[in-house]
């Protein structure tokens, strides 16, 4: 009994790992990539109503308007704000979230990375989340 209770567990984590390092299929990855691509191109063209709607709920719901959300973004994020040279590094899973890692150059001309944090609602990729990171790796 207690080698099928191991085996079951070890099947369990088997599984979970191979979920946890599944490729994410071509057309995910270019609607990311298009998801946050447009948002860049929206702060850039100053349609903080676009930027906001590709944003999760849970981030508008923090925000309510598309100008407090523009005003923190232009505020906290200056590279995200008006970033230049945007390269996308790397899509993982990690504890169950899907980030895509980015490098970009800030106004201030020094390489920044981010990782973006995205979900599937409906059919339709939002951003839920943008944390800088330090190590440029698209898998740390």
């Amino acid at each position: 009994m207690r080698a099928l209770v191991v085996a079951a567990l070890l099947f369990a984590l088997m599984a979970g790992l191979a979920w946890a390092q599944s490729p994410v299929p071509d057309k995910d990855q270019a609607s990311i990539e298009a998801l946050i691509s447009g948002q860049f191109t929206d702060f850039q063209s100053g349609d903080l109503e676009a930027a906001f709607d590709k944003a999760s709920p849970m981030i508008r719901q923090m925000f309510q308007t598309p100008g407090r959300f523009g005003d923190m973004v232009r505020g906290t994020y200056p590279a995200i704000w008006a970033g230049e040279d945007v390269t996308f590094l790397g899509l993982r899973n990690e504890d169950g979230r899907l980030l895509q890692r980015l490098r970009l150059r800030g106004p201030d001309g020094v390489l920044a990375f981010f990782d973006y944090e995205v979900i599937r609602m409906d059919g339709v990729w939002r951003i839920n989340g943008v944390w800088p990171v330090k190590d440029q790796s698209p898998s740390a």
